[in-house]
This record gives C-alpha cells, sequence and structure tokens, in this order.
C-alpha cells in the first residue's frame, strides 16, 4: 500500500469513526430526554375547581403553590369549570399573585348556567388601589382564547408519564365530563377515556354523600348530565377518592382568622375576598382535603374500603363495597384531627408572599 492509499484509508476511517461516535451520542442524548420524561414520583397534579363562589377553592390552590414551591408536587394547571371567563380571570389574578402565573388555565364554555353563587368575588380581578390601578395584574390579555378545560387536560395528560397524573377536582365535572368524551385529535391518537387510563394515577374529588345518609350530592346535582357522563364512562381501573362534605364540615377557618393571618398586606387576593364579600356564610374547608391528600398520601386520612360507587338520577352516590373497586371515601376526623388539618391551612396562609 503507497502513502497515497494509506492516507485515503485514514480518511475513511476517521469518517466511519466519527459517524458511529455521533449515533452513540445520539442515543446518548435519547436515552437522557427519555429519562428526564421519566415519572419521579412528585405528584403531577391538575386543579379542577369551580372558583368564584366558595373561598374554600382559593385556599386549596394556594396550599398547590406552596406545595409546588417546597418540592412535594408540581402543579401542571388550572381548569375552571364554573362557567364565565371572570372566574377564569379569578384564577389569573391567583396564578400572577403568587408567582405561578406561567400555570395554563382553561375554562367551561358549555356548562351549569347559572349554579348557585355563595360569596361572589368574580369582580376581584378589577379591583383597583385608591389611586384608581389595578390592585393585581394578571398574565391572560385575551380569555376567550384559552383552551376549553377538557382540551387543557388532554394536552397536559398527554404529555405527561404514563399513570403520573393525580387530578383534584374540587367543583363541578363539566370539563371531566368533556374529556370523557373526546375523541383522538393531533394532540393524541387516545380519546378520553385511554387518555385517563393512560396517564391518570387517581382522582381526588370533592364530593358524595355516604354511609347513612341518602340524600344528593350537590356539585352532581348542579349537572347531573355533566355528572351522568362523569360516572359512566370514568375507567373502571383508574382509582378515585371522594373528599364527602362531612370531613371537612369541623374544619372552620373564621373570617376574622383569616384577615389577621395575612397581616403584613392588605394587597393580597384571599384578604381581599375577607375583606370586601361577606365571608360569614359558614364556609368550611372542604375543598383544600382533596389537594392534602393528593400531595400528603393516604397517611393522613382514614379512608373507607375499596367498593364501586353508582350515581341515582337524583344525584344520589350508591357505595357497594368490593375488595376489586376503584372507590374509596375520606372518612370524618375527630375534634383533634380537624384542628390539625385547619393548622395546616393557616400554616400556608400564613407565609409572607415574599415577592410582595
Amino acid at each position: 500500500m503507497n502513502a497515497k492509499q494509506r492516507w485515503m484509508l485514514a480518511a475513511i476511517l476517521t469518517i466511519l469513526c466519527g459517524t458511529m461516535l455521533s449515533a452513540s451520542c445520539s442515543d446518548k442524548i435519547s436515552d437522557a430526554d427519555e429519562a428526564e420524561k421519566a415519572y419521579t414520583g412528585i405528584p403531577l397534579v391538575i386543579f379542577d375547581t369551580d372558583i368564584g363562589s366558595s373561598t374554600d377553592d382559593l385556599f386549596a390552590l394556594q396550599m398547590l403553590y406552596r406545595y409546588e414551591e417546597e418540592g412535594r408536587c408540581k402543579l401542571l394547571g388550572v381548569v375552571v369549570d364554573r362557567e364565565g371567563e371572570e372566574c377564569a380571570a379569578v384564577a389569573d389574578v391567583m396564578n400572577t399573585y403568587f408567582q405561578h402565573a406561567d400555570v395554563p388555565i382553561g375554562l367551561v364554555r358549555k356548562g351549569i348556567s347559572n349554579p348557585p353563587v355563595w360569596i361572589n368575588y368574580k369582580a376581584l380581578p378589577n379591583y383597583t388601589t385608591d389611586d384608581g390601578n389595578l390592585m393585581f395584574h394578571r398574565k391572560v390579555g385575551d380569555y376567550s382564547a384559552l383552551p376549553d378545560g377538557w382540551q387543557l387536560y388532554r394536552k397536559l395528560l398527554a404529555a405527561q408519564p404514563d399513570h403520573s397524573v393525580s387530578i383534584c377536582s374540587v367543583g363541578f365535572v363539566t370539563a371531566l365530563a368533556g374529556l370523557l368524551t373526546s375523541q383522538g385529535d393531533d394532540i393524541s391518537p387516545l380519546n378520553g377515556v385511554e387518555l385517563i387510563r393512560k396517564k391518570v394515577k387517581c382522582l381526588y374529588i370533592m364530593g358524595g354523600v355516604f354511609g347513612d345518609s341518602t340524600e344528593p350530592d350537590f356539585n352532581f346535582s348542579q349537572g347531573i348530565t355533566f355528572a351522568q357522563t362523569f360516572f359512566s364512562l370514568w375507567p373502571q381501573d383508574v382509582d378515585i377518592v371522594f373528599s364527602p362534605m362531612e370531613v371537612g364540615q369541623g374544619i372552620e377557618y373564621k373570617p376574622e382568622q383569616v384577615i389577621s393571618d395575612i397581616s403584613w398586606t392588605d394587597i393580597h387576593p384571599i384578604k381581599q375576598v375577607y375583606m370586601t364579600c361577606n365571608c360569614n356564610t359558614g364556609q368550611k374547608m372542604w375543598d383544600p382535603m382533596a389537594v392534602i391528600q393528593a400531595v400528603e398520601g393516604d397517611q393522613l386520612f382514614s379512608l373507607s374500603a375499596r367498593g364501586t360507587i353508582v350515581l341515582t338520577p337524583q344525584a344520589e352516590t350508591i357505595f357497594t363495597p368490593s375488595a376489586t373497586g376503584n372507590c374509596r371515601y375520606q372518612l370524618p376526623g375527630d375534634d383533634a384531627w380537624n384542628d390539625m388539618m385547619l393548622e395546616k391551612i393557616r400554616t400556608y396562609n400564613k407565609q409572607r408572599a415574599h415577592f410582595r
């Protein structure tokens, strides 16, 4: 082999080695990308709320911000299941104030018309200071451009690892019904039922009436058609934990306590609601119970055995014990447990908003 031939052989070997090295590096990058997508075990939470009427939604959402700041969960998105862009604007105020403005918001446009409003704080986004400026900043410029709740669900679920998402539903099931009836699209080829089966770890839902009581559940009765769709289509191999009203009924966060606990400023969305609206309406801390269990786990709660739940046309929830059932429900605690849970909520509410 002459010098020229040796030079050509060396060049070919160099090119081949470079190609193999590049392919090897590409494989490693791909593997790293896949590893980053692997589920770490930290709860990935979608918060589904009828914000704009009861104040327990505000505390539940605030707790999710605090949990995320502590590294205990990741808040993927907020689905507003009460009709109206003004309700989405309240969620926007909360996200922006607590420096979680990048959390996406979805809303329901064809849901339950004119449901009861217990504490009307939907004007909160338009509150002004003494000099006439808006009191609270918002990120969303055009609420008409926000996705429907079921669409946001599809986008968020499709992007997560399998069996990793915890849904906290503390209002109506309008958006969940829309998700369940959705078909495959450019987001995912899976229909809604299949997407839930593949991506959702557990649904924590505020609702249900159990034990000796046989009466309609409020959230389900307000939109019985949506609720029937939800109960009939939810996959039986995906867990649901219900938080009935009586669990939070003994946990009362009194208005004077709320205002006193936010002592460092009046420019605070929750404090403003309590300063300007009549919040002395018997509000209890129902909604945070679903959030606390989703993030902190089962150990803080007493739970029923497993079973199945059927919804009647009158919005009654009929529980039948079954070792293979996908449903459980929280049981009420004693006074000491109620005090512990209230202190947990108050502790997060007392934390100074360090960016203000």
